[in-house]
């Protein structure tokens, strides 16, 4: 889900709007440039838009279909992420596209797994304190990015330590309704969720929680987030050695029955 409050970036709008400048001096309609790249017409209208990221496959497409000589191809570079923003809104983005997902999460359930209590809980106690305006909009905006886990076709993996489900956000009843949540999202076929037990010494759990994706043309980033803002990173080296850490922890983690098993115990405890 992109962030209401803020614009696309302008990389997005400025490929998009030379895409749809090269294809009408061609004389090329839209609807022939999509069958050309296999894509909806709609689909390719909201990247001449730049309100989603021209993909490299449309701008080589555009690029030969409009005899542009390069010229739209040149652009794929600066359509990768910066390696450090200090934001999450293009993160939302570039969830929303994302063809799998892999979480590790340290300290609190991971968002597209929250129930309304629990997010409640976290926007209204923040500190400093947000407004109702902010706090309704966030938990608004939440619950509907979590319409993600419904796209089957995408793949969510997610390692959640124990001391997470250890830690109640809320009353006991709230947090067994969320033990309750998490036991049905493992429920789905695209969706693997294992649990880290405690303990275990030195591990890249210490590290921090964080989020791999994998876009639909198999580019990989990383997104960490902390009390500064997030970091989104596209950097090869860096994004290898945050997937390196994730398989570790998925190696040390309980596999999917057992982390089951694991969470309906702590239901019945509560």
């Amino acid at each position: 889900m992109t962030n209401d409050n803020s614009q696309p970036p302008m990389a997005w709008r400025y490929c998009g709007n030379q895409i749809k400048l090269w294809r009408t001096q061609a004389e090329v309609s839209r609807e022939e440039l999509a069958d050309e790249a296999g894509y909806a017409a709609e689909y390719v209208k909201s990247m001449e838009q730049g309100r989603r990221r021209p993909t490299v496959h449309l701008l080589q497409v555009a690029d030969q279909v409009c005899g542009a000589h390069g010229m739209l191809t040149a652009a794929k570079e600066y359509l990768q992420p910066e390696r450090f923003p200090s934001y999450s809104a293009e993160y939302m983005r570039c969830e929303a596209d994302a063809v799998a997902l892999s979480f590790y999460q340290a300290q609190l359930i991971p968002g597209l797994l929250q129930t309304e209590e629990y997010m409640r809980r976290l926007m209204e106690e923040r500190w400093p304190p947000l407004d109702r305006e902010t706090v309704e909009q966030r938990i608004t905006s939440r619950l509907e990015r979590q319409a993600l886990l419904d796209k089957e076709s995408v793949t969510f993996s997610f390692i959640i330590s124990e001391a997470v489900l250890r830690y109640p956000i809320g009353t006991g009843e709230e947090h067994k309704h969320q033990l309750h949540r998490l036991l049905k999202a493992g429920e789905r076929r695209n969706v693997t969720l294992q649990i880290l037990r405690l303990g275990g010494g030195v591990s890249p759990a210490l590290s921090g929680s964080f989020v791999l994706l994998e876009t639909a043309e198999h580019d990989r980033l990383a997104y960490e987030e902390g009390h500064l803002g997030g970091v989104l990173c596209a950097d090869p080296d860096r994004v290898s050695s945050v997937s390196r850490k994730f398989a570790l922890l998925h190696q040390k983690a309980m596999d999917h029955e057992e982390s089951a098993r694991f969470i309906r115990k702590l239901t019945e405890e509560q």
